[in-house]
């Protein structure tokens, strides 16, 4: 750590989180103190004051996705099965206050169905947060349709207790001016972040661990 700011920072965050020490090194060797509150969002247009900031503070950018074993050339639907696979450590990634939902969550609007890729709901800030997940780089359409699937969750499960739904695309690349302009003139609370995956195995790459199916079929062969 760099300076006294910075530990007190990780010290704070570690009585407020109750992190354990391995815990505490994972978000040190992740850079949390840089990364915190550095996400791309149309906040402070579309949220109240006092609230632009401190949600804002809950997102980071880039995430730290390093927990993951996953193969080279992965499709969204590979890193969010990932991802829930890990669900615990995604959700210490995520931060103090998420509760996962649920994983493709259908919304029914007029006679389509859609389906968003992971559901959260932040019990702090009383409100739900929906994630986009990508596995290349940041498209100005994927804001449109993220605003959309905000949209239809304000208004199919959100009720008089909860604040406003928040939008976050995950993404791994992104042209900051580009993701700026994507969100100018965009009504929903929105953000943009990225994520460091830097441990990605072969595409060939097979676990020395037999299958489910491989030990039935050596079992049944045996018999």
């Amino acid at each position: 750590m760099k300076n006294i700011e910075e530990a007190f920072f990780y010290v704070n965050k570690t009585i407020e989180n109750g992190w354990s020490r391995s815990v505490l090194l994972n978000m040190i060797s992740g850079n949390l103190y840089q990364s915190q509150g550095k996400a791309i969002t149309n906040f402070s247009k579309t949220l109240p004051d006092y609230q632009s900031d401190l949600i804002k503070e809950t997102l980071k950018d880039p995430y730290n996705f390093d927990f993951l074993q996953i193969t080279a050339n992965f499709k969204e639907k590979e890193l969010e099965n990932a991802l829930i696979d890990n669900i615990q450590n995604f959700l210490i990634e995520l931060g103090s206050g998420f509760a996962f939902v649920g994983k493709q969550v259908e919304l029914k609007v007029g006679s389509q169905s859609f389906f968003i890729d992971l559901l959260f709901y932040h019990i702090k800030l009383k409100r739900y947060v929906v994630i986009e997940l990508k596995s290349g780089n940041f498209e100005p359409e994927h804001a449109g349709k993220l605003n959309f699937y905000v949209t239809a969750v304000d208004k199919q499960f959100r009720d008089e207790n909860d604040n406003a739904t928040v939008g976050l695309i995950i993404c791994k690349t992104k042209d900051d001016i580009i993701a700026e302009y994507s969100l100018t003139d965009l009504h929903k609370p929105l953000g943009i972040s990225s994520y460091e995956l830097r441990k990605i195995l072969p595409e060939n790459f097979k676990s020395s661990l037999p299958s489910i199916e491989e030990i039935e079929n050596e079992l049944k062969n045996k018999n």
